[in-house]
């Protein structure tokens, strides 16, 4: 059986003739390079990212088709530890893979009757028991001791890596996950998530930095971060709640617009998600509010004032994917709407229990904290209200609790509302999420990472203090010993450059090739400067930098500042770029007579970077 070609039929039998496109193209891209040239000696981890709610699970699939077609016996699929997701996976391993043997928690039986005649796809949670389970369950059918293993982390971001990696200890999950892989023969580790930041900064000793990393970009239909943080102009979808007067309503008269051109036309679900803070206190009192405001609305929902802030919203709201209906129609069912008390308001927290059938379905108003977060999905996500910022924000978490994304949102119909500051740190997320992005299609291996101060990029506990450095941007930084490869060569590279300028606009590419003519002892990484300097021209081919050349410097070899006072002022009104400014020693002072250029870099202001240090030795 050719498992990759049954189940893209599987996918293109259901319709989806662009997914089946976009899952070929995964496995086009994937298999040739990294699963037909799998050695079956070696213990490998990858990477497969894309967008949040873009549609990994299919890719996941396709990749666990081609596999089955080389000759993987055994797969664990891994999921958060929550038993409905759990659940949900394996229902859609048996709707879309066919002629496998699917196992569930408690099939130890199953698997071991089926004595890998049937390729294997095994679902877990990640949870300590489970894990140890199947742990002892592969180790002592010895099925494992002459077979790869495949392993798929779904959201490999959350609860695999290890949180005591500063204590010098492993954590109960990263345990076991690293024990059921070494106990195969081999293994493929596939990671895969839509927010890599904790996965791209662990160390190459760690065993969790991937070998190599996959992008697939979304399909079409989507909307994801460019849709509502557009690097240029505005997003005609977001409104600030900084300057509305009353942004709660606003938001539910959208709410009650877009469920009306929805309901009566051929959708069957639109859902209105609100995300306060995490305290359970605070959601009781915003469904309260909510309360109020849809009385309010039923009260008066005849009256002229009441009836123009409909029409507003209704001439602003111009669907994509269903029919615009007439105001008067669109009047007709939010009254029905309200008067029959058909919005349900849900909250989503520790203290209650709501399920996915609840909104599934007509009209609903959603609220909560983190359990709004990974993995959750809201269909017919059409209103989204913001209202907290953590005061030490996460990007990788902000960016899961973006539920706005997705594929069966109405552009036409969408509406987040959010204050200015939580705005801009999406918008700067989102920036750097397109630049790891950028970095992987060019094939760049040493990925940087950078957010605005004040940002960090994932959870602490699980980056390793020893190995992951912070480089801040608006700093000088420079080498205390420095080499030339050769003087002469970088003589000639800098001829052009004299002394009477104050400084030169130069590519970054330049920038790069001085520094190929330069090595340093750890305290200045080339190589760290190196790659930052790639990423930024992974986003922007043609970036420019500043260059200031200085000849016939009399510096002394270890001073506390390279930099005179003028060039210091110089490079510090520069905020926006990188700034490189080369000093050619006379030779005097500790330089042992050669006439060495020393660099000192500064990058752009206000900008945190983070590199991942696995070199004992720094070179360029």
């Amino acid at each position: 059986m050719k498992y990759l070609e049954s189940y893209l039929q599987t996918i293109i039998d259901r319709g989806n003739h662009q997914l089946a496109d976009s899952i070929k193209k995964t496995v086009g891209d994937v298999a040739p390079q990294y699963l037909e040239k799998f050695s079956f000696c070696d213990h490998e981890v990858g990477l497969l990212f894309g967008n949040v709610q873009s549609g990994k699970t299919g890719q996941m699939f396709g990749i666990i088709s081609a596999a089955s077609d080389l000759g993987f016996p055994v797969f664990i699929i891994l999921t958060t530890d929550n038993v409905v997701l759990q659940q949900q996976t394996i229902d859609r391993v048996r709707a879309d893979l066919k002629g496998f043997c699917i196992c569930d928690e408690y099939d130890s039986e199953i698997f071991t009757k089926n004595c890998l005649m049937e390729p294997t796809v095994i679902v877990l949670k990640k949870n300590v028991n489970t894990l140890k389970q199947w742990s002892n369950i592969l180790a002592s059918t010895g099925f494992m001791r002459g077979n790869p293993l495949f392993i798929i982390d779904d959201e490999a971001d959350a609860a695999s890596l290890n949180t005591l990696v500063n204590k010098n200890r492993k954590s109960s999950i990263n345990r076991y996950l690293d024990e059921i892989k070494t106990k195969s023969a081999c293994s493929i580790y596939l990671q895969v998530t839509g927010t890599p930041q904790a996965i791209l900064l662990q160390s190459m000793v760690s065993g969790w930095h991937p070998y190599f990393t996959y992008y697939f970009r979304p399909g079409s239909g989507y909307l994801g971060g460019d849709f509502f943080f557009p690097k240029e102009g505005e997003a005609k979808s977001v409104v600030f709640t900084d300057t509305n007067e009353n942004p709660l309503k606003s938001a539910i008269i959208s709410h009650l617009v877009a469920s009306a051109q929805i309901l009566i036309s051929s959708g069957k679900v639109c859902n209105f998600l609100i995300h306060p803070s995490v305290r359970q206190a605070v959601h009781t009192q915003f469904q309260n509010d909510v309360h109020k405001e849809l009385q309010y609305c039923t009260n008066n929902i005849d009256d002229p004032t009441f009836m123009l802030e409909l029409r507003n919203e209704f001439d602003r709201a111009y669907p994509k994917k269903y029919e615009r209906k007439t105001f008067e129609e669109v009047h007709k069912k939010i009254k029905d709407l309200l008067l029959n008390n058909q919005i349900k308001v849900l909250v989503m927290n520790g203290s209650s229990s709501v399920t996915s059938d609840q909104y599934e379905m007509g009209s609903n108003i959603v609220i909560g904290g983190n359990t709004l977060g990974r993995g959750v999905t809201f269909p017919g996500l059409q209103t989204i209200y913001y209202t907290r910022t953590a005061k030490k924000p996460q990007a990788d978490t902000m960016w899961q609790h973006s539920r706005m994304f997705g594929y069966d949102r109405d552009e036409g119909l969408m509406r987040v509302f959010i204050g200015e500051r939580l705005y801009k740190l999406f918008s700067d997320i989102n920036s750097t999420n397109n630049s790891i992005i950028s970095q992987v299609e060019r094939g760049l291996k040493d990925i940087k990472i950078y957010y605005p101060e004040g940002v960090n990029p994932t959870r602490k506990n699980v980056l390793d203090n020893k190995k992951v450095g912070i480089i801040s941007g608006g700093t000088n930084y420079y080498p205390f010993s420095p080499e030339n490869d050769t003087i002469e060569e970088l003589d000639q590279l800098l001829c052009q450059f004299d002394d009477s300028e104050d400084y030169y606009q130069v590519s970054l590419r330049l920038i790069i090739e001085i520094f190929r003519h330069i090595t340093s002892e750890s305290d200045f990484r080339i190589k760290a400067f190196v790659s930052i300097i790639n990423s930024m021209l992974a986003d922007h081919p043609t970036a420019q930098g500043i260059l200031l050349v200085r000849r016939n410097r009399n510096v002394a070899k270890g001073t506390g500042a390279m930099l005179s006072s003028n060039d210091w002022q110089l490079g510090a009104s520069i905020q926006d770029k990188v700034v490189l400014t080369v000093y050619q020693m006379t030779g005097e002072k500790g330089w042992g007579g050669r006439k060495l250029w020393v660099p000192n870099i500064k990058l752009p202001s206000n900008v945190v970077y983070y590199d991942v240090n696995d070199d004992d030795q720094c070179s360029n």
